[in-house]
């Protein structure tokens, strides 16, 4: 299973599917991975805006922001 974590500057706006398509992504194996990865574009001064898994899970940067928040990566 993949997870695609997709990010921008800070200031950007939620992804359209359009957008989508033409936007650069990190792919990982699992979802602490993807997690881990919004962490680091974190610290690197962007926004992670969004995170699909093949599962379907989906995450919108508000969900990735709650999830960072609310646990202890590293």
């Amino acid at each position: 299973m993949t997870f695609r974590v997709y990010s921008g500057p800070r200031g950007s706006e939620d992804i359209s599917a359009a957008d989508k398509e033409q936007m650069l992504f990190k792919e990982l194996g699992s979802l602490d991975d993807a997690l881990l990865w919004a962490r680091f574009v974190e610290k690197r001064g962007r926004i992670p805006l969004l995170i699909e898994g093949d599962d379907g899970t989906r995450m919108d940067r508000r969900s990735i922001v709650h999830s960072l928040r609310a646990r202890v990566v590293t």
